[in-house]
């Protein structure tokens, strides 16, 4: 699998030029509570995603974050092995976010 990623940059520009794809986050109740990058992103937690399957759109580009980019890592393997064909890993993750686009973001 080829687990493809994009940069915090390149979403930042999809979010702002309100690109349709899902903003996949993957992280726990918990640290969605404590921040997340859009209002946009749907959250499905890691160990969720087997049974909510359907709730994802495959025609659609699928952005998945995590804290750091661990998890969503796993997540785009998983969906790809179910036939979804655009999926990225957010490469670092919220934490990335945080560093180098909003720095409002709590980091946990």
């Amino acid at each position: 699998m080829s687990n493809i990623e994009t940069t915090v940059q390149e979403l930042k520009n999809m979010l702002d030029n309100n690109e349709d794809f899902i903003l996949l986050d993957v992280r726990t109740e918990n640290e969605v509570l404590v921040s997340k990058i859009s209002d946009k992103s749907i959250h499905i937690p890691m160990n969720d995603i087997p049974n909510r399957l359907s709730q994802i759109d495959n025609k659609k580009q699928i952005i998945v974050y995590c804290k750091s980019g661990k998890r969503s890592a796993k997540v785009c393997e998983y969906l790809e092995h179910n036939n979804y064909t655009d999926v990225k890993n957010l490469s670092g993750g919220i934490i990335a976010w945080a560093e180098q686009i909003d720095s409002s973001i709590l980091i946990y």
